[in-house]
């Protein structure tokens, strides 16, 4: 039984959009119960539909997204940003730059331990948070 074509199977959906890498990374997800549809646990073969909001977290992060339209097969990533309405929070970034440090007696620095040095000390401080 094929479902109808306004509806696609939540994991296969998740994947076609881009949301994970592989399939089965969207099935173990919805089993694991960290995709929830409309506020509720929902399982790697249910059906979702234009409209319906899905709550999906992965590496200590929460997407929000809204269906704009569904997909049964893997797309370019231009076309899968036109299929979902992003209502996720920013990404909060750590703000303390990373500093070069050495054990005390390591002796001279390397060419390759100076240069990661210089890396970090070129880098642009990140802005401080409001």
């Amino acid at each position: 039984m094929t479902p109808p074509e306004d509806s696609a199977r939540a994991d296969t959906w998740i994947w076609c959009v881009r949301l994970v890498k592989t399939r089965s990374q969207a099935t173990d997800a919805c089993r694991a119960g960290h995709v929830r549809l409309n506020g509720e646990r929902i399982k790697p073969a249910h059906l979702v539909h234009a409209g319906d909001e899905i709550r999906l977290r992965l590496a200590g992060r929460e997407r929000i997204v809204v269906i704009t339209k569904v997909l049964r097969n893997r797309v370019g990533a231009p076309v899968a940003a036109e299929c979902f309405v992003d209502h996720s929070p920013p990404v909060l970034r750590d703000p303390t730059p990373a500093v070069a440090v050495r054990d005390r007696g390591a002796g001279r620095p390397t060419k390759r331990d100076r240069r990661v040095m210089e890396r970090l000390r070129d880098q642009p401080c990140p802005p401080a948070p409001p």
